[in-house]
């Protein structure tokens, strides 16, 4: 379908008139996805004082509370796409925008775990759409040739929100209470809703799209095996009844949904694109760097607080330089990435990364905060020359038309990238734990050092962080520089300065 498929429809409001369209897009699109993403790490931390508030903290109840909102982002992250190309992507961000704001009041309400679990799964819709839809809008506004600087900005609630989110949470959770996590969300979510009807621009394909029901549904299910199989490894083990249904019928439904995809002239998942090989190689790339990067965002809080000591609040402040790294070299990638292009730099970025984060092997139980500290900057400085380039080159051969497609297929990669990152680690943590509490029960282990080797159970798993970062920089060396600079190039030799909405 050709670009000229889309075509305004509609600009409203008088209201910030100087603000360009890529300005209103990038403010609207970087608070709500900050909303989404931090949530998702408050969330977690909160849960302790939500089971102590509803008497019933049982891992598994508590755990629903997480599962239910990733149960409904993988029916609805495929759908993004289509639902954003054939109802217009305005309307479907707000109405995401809408319902992730009013459950997130739901949330705060609830009187019991099930209504919690329920309302999560309520937010769950509205965060599945934003995220795709909202990038697709991002890409939209900024031609191929600034798309590095589209990268940047959505490195901005990416990588800095699930930074502030233990921070936020520890505060908010001991000084307000849980129910205010969610509260929290209620004036931004009203405040970016009103400012997006009055500014942003409608775009919607003027071509009929049929609906995909098969589609719909086996990607749900593909999506929502993997995700369920893989976020009950931490509570049951990968040899469980559980992880092995959920997988199973993941993989199943995943196979079936490739042949039935192949054969619809407009499926929902647009799988045609991984023809493209630079698209492909990205999101290979992406998924090794998705693993590493949120797998230790995960493993610190869990070694500062467990072994530590640290309150979730301290934990959350040892790592937030690393988000501090990504903010001051974010502007230094987005320039070198048109002149260098996006091969070197996410293998060198990664490479790096990796080679820094080898430094916590070499970590103990008296190690200073401020070394963790030290490694976390570091590693954030090497973070800003992969996301920001593999963002940017992942849509650079994708047309017009097809944004909002590739985006739900780079938003449900990431999801699941991130959630099989952190169920190996967990299970390769839960494996060196279990070691020392039989060697703790079986007395092989002075008392004065069993802190010391709890300590060092986070060593095998730091390692897996190391290696996920080194198989992406890899499988970086098959993105296509010239491709991607060649499409820089005619981008910003044309008249208009490229495409834009």
């Amino acid at each position: 379908m050709s670009d000229t498929a889309l075509t305004p429809m509609s600009s409203r409001g008088t209201f910030f008139n100087r603000m360009s369209e890529q300005h209103i897009v990038a403010t609207v699109f970087v608070v709500a996805m900050f909303m989404d993403i931090m949530d998702g790490t408050i969330v977690n931390t909160a849960l302790p004082a939500i089971g102590n508030a509803f008497h019933h903290g049982s891992p598994s109840d508590l755990a629903w509370i997480v599962l239910g909102y990733l149960m409904s982002l993988a029916i609805f992250i495929p759908a993004s796409g289509w639902l954003g190309d054939r109802f217009g992507t305005k309307k479907v961000f707000l109405a995401a925008l809408f319902i992730f704001t009013a459950s997130s009041a739901l949330c705060g309400f609830a009187h019991s775990i099930d209504q919690l679990t329920a309302f999560r799964f309520l937010q769950g819709i509205g965060g599945g759409m934003m995220t795709p839809v909202g990038t697709a809008m991002l890409y939209r506004a900024y031609p191929p040739h600034l798309r590095a600087k589209a990268g940047a900005i959505l490195a901005i609630p990416t990588l800095l929100a699930p930074a502030s989110g233990p921070v936020l949470g520890g505060y908010i959770t001991d000084g307000w209470g849980w129910r205010w996590i969610f509260y929290v969300n209620l004036p931004f979510g009203i405040l970016t809703f009103l400012f997006g009807w009055w500014k942003l621009k409608e775009y919607q394909h003027h071509a009929e799209n049929r609906f995909d029901p098969w589609g719909f549904t086996l990607s749900a299910l593909s999506l929502g095996g993997l995700l369920y199989g893989l976020n009950q490894v931490e509570l049951s083990g990968w040899g469980s009844t559980k992880v092995i249904t959920g997988l199973a019928v993941g993989v199943v439904a995943g196979v079936a949904l490739v042949v039935v995809e192949s054969k619809i002239a407009e499926p929902i998942l647009a799988l045609r694109l991984f023809k493209d090989r630079v698209f492909t190689a990205t999101n290979i790339t992406s998924a090794f760097a998705t693993a590493s990067f949120f797998g230790l965002v995960l493993l610190m809080p869990l070694m500062l607080q467990g072994v530590r000591g640290l309150s979730p609040a301290s934990s959350g402040l040892t790592t937030f330089p690393q988000a501090v790294g990504v903010m001051i070299m974010s502007q230094v990638a987005r320039k070198l990435y048109p002149v260098i292009g996006p091969r070197r730099m996410v293998m060198v970025g990664l490479t790096v990364a990796g080679a820094v984060m080898m430094l916590l092997l070499g970590t103990h139980l008296d190690t200073s905060l401020w070394t963790y500290r030290a490694i976390l900057f570091g590693r954030g400085l090497c973070w800003a020359f992969v996301f920001i380039p593999l963002q940017a080159a992942a849509f650079s051969q994708i047309g017009f038309a097809d944004t909002g497609r590739a985006s739900a297929l780079f938003s449900t990669q990431r999801q699941v990238a991130s959630s099989l990152g952190i169920a190996v680690l967990i299970s390769i943590l839960t494996t060196q734990i279990d070691r020392v509490t039989a060697q703790v029960a079986q007395h092989q282990i002075a008392p004065a050092h069993i802190a010391q080797h709890f300590s060092d159970a986070y060593h095998q798993p730091f390692l897996w962080v190391c290696l996920f970062a080194f198989a992406g920089a890899i499988s970086a060396w098959f993105i296509d520089d010239e491709k991607v600079l060649s499409v820089l190039r005619r981008s910003s030799a044309a008249p208009s300065g490229g495409t834009s909405n």
